[in-house]
């Protein structure tokens, strides 16, 4: 395990699910407290796909990563949405699946950990990482556990198969090995590409049939992510200052094309409605500010003059940390970049927006 834990160090691996924490730091704390694994396999983000891709197309592999971090000590459980079919390929391969209810929130983290001692799959506050185990809000003691998301396991067992020199070739020096990106929304060939930090955001969409030229947004990491405009994008690279200078991150490896078809102010409200749909109503920035600002950020699509905008930034000021989970900060974060690309464009238009013509599903995964 030593050994594995230099090369993954060595590597410069972080977790694909989205956070970037350094994959060594983690799996050593769950070695050294006979931490359970979970994979997650879940795929919950808006437009995610790769883990099930994982999964379906290199069993073998993440099977033998799992087998690296837990040194065949006890069989870890694999996370995915109930009736899914990927719940139905693990199970069909002998593994113990967890299966997941198919809500926002329900495969976070603290949520499939929960879920895993008999709990709802919720979120959990914590007072530290759950790899050094802990008690859910109602007492009750949980295991030292550690999540990782399939990727990242899959990635572990190239690390040894192949060394540290070929991880490293792919990306950049901060951010380095290949990753996968599910590409898809109003795009000729949507698609899961392998590529890597620092490459041309338009060179991935070109690899799933092209910018259409009446596209006029893409979103980068799904509902927690940024919205950039098309002529933004064709200039933005994939890395994590880039995206950082636009509010947001790298993510779970998602760029969604928005359809041009349909107006990317109901785009966005269905959007941040659905967020709000999916609080786990445990704390009050859920509960209470995230359906504020979905109406909010509707009176502002339906009224778009300096009160209704104001009264939105207002609102998104009242986040920052304040959940029980990242979820409510995700959300705020889109909002604040859909604002940010689509609020001068509504002020300075004043358009007509007819609310009876809503898109009834914006949502659709690659």
């Amino acid at each position: 395990m030593t050994n594995i834990l230099e090369l993954i160090n060595s590597a410069g691996l972080t977790g694909r699910g989205g956070a970037a924490f350094p994959s060594a730091i983690k799996i050593k704390a769950a070695k050294e407290n006979r931490a359970r694994l979970i994979v997650n396999v879940c795929d919950g983000e808006i437009g995610a796909a790769k883990d099930g891709w994982v999964a379906a197309n290199h069993l073998n592999e993440l099977l033998e990563g799992v087998a690296l971090i837990t040194e065949g000590r006890a069989k870890p459980l694999f996370a995915a949405h109930r009736d899914s079919t990927t719940a139905r390929l693990l199970a069909a391969a002998g593994l113990r699946v967890l299966e997941v209810p198919e809500r926002y929130v329900s495969s976070e983290e603290t949520s499939l950990i929960s879920l895993a001692h008999g709990g709802t799959a919720r979120p959990m506050t914590k007072k530290a990482p759950f790899v050094f185990g802990g008690r859910n809000s109602d007492g009750k003691r949980i295991r030292p556990t550690v999540v990782l998301n399939a990727e990242t396991v899959w990635r572990i067992s190239q690390i040894s198969r192949r060394g540290v020199d070929w991880f490293r070739s792919y990306g950049t020096d901060t951010e380095p090995g290949p990753r996968l990106i599910a590409v898809g929304g109003y795009l000729a060939t949507p698609s899961i590409i392998e590529a890597a930090a620092g490459v041309p955001v338009i060179d991935l969409i070109n690899l799933a049939g092209g910018l259409p030229e009446e596209a006029r947004f893409v979103g980068i990491g799904g509902l927690g992510g940024v919205l950039l405009t098309a002529a933004e994008a064709r200039t933005a690279r994939w890395d994590t200052p880039t995206m950082k200078s636009f509010g947001g991150g790298l993510g779970p490896g998602i760029i969604t094309v928005w359809d041009p078809r349909q107006a990317a102010v109901h785009t966005a409200g269905a959007m941040i409605a659905y967020g709000a749909g999916e609080s786990a109503g445990q704390c009050g920035p859920c509960m209470f500010g995230l359906p504020s600002l979905s109406a909010d950020w509707n009176s502002f699509a339906m009224n778009p003059n300096q009160d209704t905008h104001r009264r939105l930034q207002n609102r998104l000021q009242l986040f920052g940390g304040r959940g029980a989970c990242h979820h409510p900060d995700g959300v705020a974060r889109f909002a604040t970049s859909v604002l940010r690309v689509l609020g001068p464009e509504l002020l300075n238009s004043h358009p007509h927006v007819d609310s009876g013509h809503q898109p009834t599903e914006v949502l659709s995964h690659v």
